[in-house]
């Protein structure tokens, strides 16, 4: 992935550098090449972006190389868990500082566990193949939640609603809910959406989901009896979406491409598209909002950018740039609190007093 990444860069500045020598060849039979250079600069947005003013991620050694699929705290927001693959579960008690491996006993079967979420000390926690597990306690126990072998799909997402509630989507797009602590459980949509690449549930219940192959968009509100399939903008293929805290959508097209949702209803309205970084953008992979107009956009070889005016300009972290793995997953669980995942093993948390140039 680096090697691409690294091709990728490089023909980004070979294409100025043709354009720098077209300039010379034929700037005096009309400037062609001034057009050429302003269209790479303006065109396809920043060609480099400048770095932020500060640093505010710490890089958090784990105790593995597996890749880290989502992290939550329970309680009082000291005790925190990260969830991966290879059947990885690591419990922090310093507000996420240090992490240490929990072992579950859970056999010889491994699991990638892709989604954890709590509210207050109840806590689920969902993975592939099939599994489903429920605390009341903080995680000081867990409890193996049986599931139905007739589930449609794998479990993807899972959010905690409420004393002994809770919401499950699959990766097909079947929705659940329980309120009796996973004995029972409801359905909330007549029939899935299909295969999806991923999938986002924002805190008024409303989903998100891109198709598989990024041909296209799908949308759920509470209430509805089937997802709502909606025709992606152009011809570059969705890579991920979700929404800010206005409940608004945004978009990564590939390319590195961005746009941003103007309305809360139909889910159809956008602004214009824009490259942040034309030179390493297009391996953008992720979106979290720390404010309404701050927001961090993840990517692969240690991309990370941040916006403090609600996209309209850009910077990058330059300071995490050489950490070996691809930035895929960032989720900020309050305004001061916030975490970037990553392959391998790699963490980076958000510490204000971190803040280092």
């Amino acid at each position: 992935m680096q090697t691409v990444l690294g091709f990728l860069d490089r023909t980004g500045r070979r294409l100025i550098r043709v354009a720098l020598q077209l300039f010379s060849r034929v700037f005096l039979k009309g400037g062609l090449a001034i057009g050429l250079v302003a269209l790479l600069a303006t065109g396809c947005g920043n060609i480099y972006l400048s770095d932020t003013e500060t640093n505010p991620w710490e890089v958090i050694a784990l105790p593995t190389e597996a890749s880290i699929s989502d992290v939550d705290f329970a309680g009082d927001g000291e005790h925190g868990w990260l969830v991966g693959s290879r059947t990885t579960l690591l419990e922090s008690t310093d507000a996420g500082k240090t992490w240490d491996t929990r072992i579950l006993g859970l056999g010889d079967q491994q699991y990638t566990f892709t989604s954890i979420d709590f509210e207050g000390d109840e806590g689920w926690l969902v993975g592939q193949p099939n599994i489903m597990l429920h605390t009341s306690d903080g995680g000081t126990s867990w409890s193996n939640i049986p599931l139905d072998p007739q589930l449609p799909g794998r479990p993807l997402l899972i959010t905690a609603t409420g004393p002994d509630s809770a919401e499950l989507a699959t990766d097909i797009g079947a929705i659940y809910s329980t309120k009796d602590g996973g004995k029972q459980w409801k359905g909330l949509v007549q029939s899935a959406v299909g295969v999806v690449r991923n999938m986002t549930r924002n805190e008024a219940g409303r989903y998100v989901a891109v198709s598989s192959r990024g041909n296209f968009y799908s949308t759920w509100v509470p209430g509805q009896d089937a997802w709502q399939p909606h025709n992606r903008e152009n011809s570059k293929r969705l890579q991920n979406m979700g929404f800010n805290k206005d409940g608004l959508l945004w978009l990564i097209a590939r390319g590195g491409q961005m746009q941003f949702g103007t309305e809360q209803t139909e889910y159809e309205e956008w602004t214009k598209p824009i490259n942040p970084e034309f030179a390493a953008s297009w391996g953008l992979l992720d979106v979290a909002y720390r404010t309404p107009e701050e927001l961090w956009v993840t990517g692969g070889s240690g991309n990370l950018l941040k916006s403090e005016d609600g996209g309209e300009t850009w910077a990058k972290d330059k300071a995490v740039e050489n950490v070996p793995t691809n930035f895929y997953r960032i989720k900020f669980l309050g305004k001061d609190k916030g975490y970037v995942l990553g392959q391998r093993g790699y963490l980076l948390r958000y510490d204000e007093e971190h803040q280092t140039a």
